[in-house]
């Protein structure tokens, strides 16, 4: 099955830091990974951050200043870095990717921030 997949969760008290990547598994040319979502218990799927083709990148306010989204084209990856992570970080992460113009999701990475 083509999707991405997701790396680099983990468990981190708060003020820590984890880097997330996503990587398309399967036809790798095919797959471009262009955001990252986010899934709390109880709660709806939120964007966390995306990035364009063009490099231009959108944060949701509450991971501004302290989550950078990144790519690396050549190797057709998408990383998340983030900082100071805190207790309302805690999530189920999820990479968003398009084969062609289709959607598809990753099966998640947990994070879970320690107070």
């Amino acid at each position: 099955q083509v999707q991405p997949v997701e790396s680099g969760g983990g468990s981190v008290q708060a003020g820590g830091s984890l880097r997330l990547s996503c990587a398309a598994a399967g036809r790798v040319s095919s797959i471009n990974p262009v955001a990252w979502y986010r899934q709390a218990p109880g709660e709806q799927r939120e964007l966390v951050a995306r990035i364009a083709p063009s490099g231009h990148t959108d944060y949701a306010d509450s991971v501004k200043g302290r989550f950078t989204v990144s790519r690396n084209k050549a190797q057709n990856t998408m990383f998340l870095q983030m900082n100071d992570l805190k207790p309302d970080d805690t999530a189920v992460y999820y990479c968003f990717a398009l084969y062609g113009s289709s959607p598809v999701w990753g099966q998640g990475t947990q994070v879970l921030v320690s107070s």
